[in-house]
């Protein structure tokens, strides 16, 4: 319903696709009012699944309780509820579908589910102020080179196995590295880079406007348990095999389209050295180059509130019985009637 106060409508966002269970609110206009994130951190190795979604289980009432707090909202001043329905983890994605419909069905609000990789764009959209650009996003779970065409976001590239973020903890793991005070492993394979002054070569696979990443993960690996190359060299090795890569077919990607804005988005959008090479393809084509800020790059609550008041402005709701979670939603899947 309209807050009777400030005449605004309101649209609670829940995001649970892999280790982050986050909650965020939105108004109808794009104001984020609350973005309240809470990390799994395995104690070793990647993400468990099973494990991941008992932490989404046991912090969900305190992150939804401080997102209120933080908004100053109540339950009954929402209009809407959305919630990332895929693609991601199955136990992850059904603990936060199983909150959005509980919250639905308690307050009888319409329930709407949103693709987690389309909510990575439209933050970066909103945040930046960007209309129509070719989108590079990279996690830890999807590489994709992604514009908008005939009333779908188009693919135009894509990681054939691990995406790059997935490359870079899985190596980050092997190295030994263990997490610390939240900095994920791919920053701290950013910062060891840094200090590297050696490139060595490593599998460089492009395939069409295609990237694999499996390859140069696997040499790496190699390289490092025969301990001949610094890790400082090994993790700048890494970063700038990978980000040529991506960047490569980027580049592709925006002399095909002609669009004149560049997005980077998602959790690998926070590295400085991946925004530099991007930003320079950009302006090579004349481009607008956008990166999103920090706070939305990784998976968060506010970008699942704003996509779900573009798809509730659109007629969009999801009804609870086909509030099924799709493991595998591929984003090209999807209509976006509120672009145009």
């Amino acid at each position: 319903m309209k807050n009777k106060k400030t005449g605004e409508y309101y649209c609670l966002g829940i995001e649970s696709t892999a280790d982050d269970f986050s909650i965020g609110i939105s108004t109808f206009k794009g104001e984020i009012l609350a973005n309240i994130i809470s990390a799994y951190i395995p104690e070793k190795g990647g993400i468990h699944p099973r494990e991941a979604a008992r932490h989404h289980a046991e912090v969900a009432s305190q992150v939804l309780e401080e997102a209120f707090r933080k908004s100053g909202l109540k339950p009954r001043d929402l209009l809407v509820i959305a919630f990332s329905q895929g693609p991601g983890l199955g136990p992850c994605l059904r603990t936060g579908a199983t909150v959005a419909r509980a919250l639905a069905s308690y307050l009888n609000l319409p329930l709407v589910g949103v693709n987690h990789c389309i909510a990575h764009i439209e933050i970066g959209k909103l945040t930046k102020r960007v209309k129509d650009p070719v989108t590079l996003y990279v996690s830890g779970g999807n590489t994709i080179v992604s514009a908008f065409d005939l009333g779908r976001y188009r693919v135009f590239g894509e990681t054939l196995d691990i995406a790059l973020g997935n490359c870079l903890d899985s190596f980050a793991i092997e190295a030994g590295l263990r997490q610390s005070h939240g900095m994920p492993f791919g920053a701290m394979v950013e910062k060891l880079a840094r200090k590297g002054k050696k490139l060595i070569p490593l599998p460089y696979t492009v395939k069409g406007m295609d990237t694999s990443f499996s390859g140069l993960l696997t040499a790496a690996v190699n390289l490092l348990k025969k301990g001949e190359h610094k890790l400082e060299d090994l993790c700048y090795s890494l970063q700038e095999t990978a980000f040529s890569m991506v960047t490569e077919v980027t580049e592709r990607a925006l002399a095909h389209t002609e669009k004149k804005e560049v997005l980077l988005t998602g959790g690998v959008a926070a590295n400085k050295r991946l925004q530099s090479m991007v930003e320079a393809i950009a302006e090579e084509h004349n481009a607008k180059f956008c990166v999103v800020p920090s706070e939305f790059a990784v998976d968060n609550g506010a970008m699942i509130a704003w996509t779900g008041v573009l798809a509730y402005k659109s007629g969009l709701v999801t009804p609870i019985e086909k509030s099924f979670v799709k493991l595998k939603w591929r984003l090209d899947e999807v209509e976006v009637p509120w672009v145009k």
